[in-house]
């Protein structure tokens, strides 16, 4: 892959800063600004959640086929039917 040089106007304590984390981790600051630029989304998510979310949304999904993801009423009704409504 060809690189082209770009000209970014940082603060000159960023560079230092980038740089030092580049230094303990070693890598570049070209690198370290690489990586983030690639790692940045180009669609604009439906709803922006943390990786965390995202990842918990995967045990709302349905099973096996269903059209529909449990919701709340439903998850009521076998909090209800195992152990007993009040």
């Amino acid at each position: 892959m060809s690189k082209v040089a770009k000209n970014l106007f940082l603060d000159p304590a960023v560079i230092e800063h980038g740089a030092a984390y580049g230094r303990r981790h070693g890598t570049t600051l070209s690198r370290l600004v690489s990586d983030f630029l690639r790692g940045l989304p180009l669609e604009t998510p439906a709803h922006a959640v943390s990786p965390a979310v995202r990842r918990l949304l995967g045990a709302a999904l349905p099973l096996n086929g269903e059209t529909t993801a449990v919701g709340r009423p439903d998850y009521h009704d076998h909090l209800a039917a195992k152990y007993g409504s009040r």
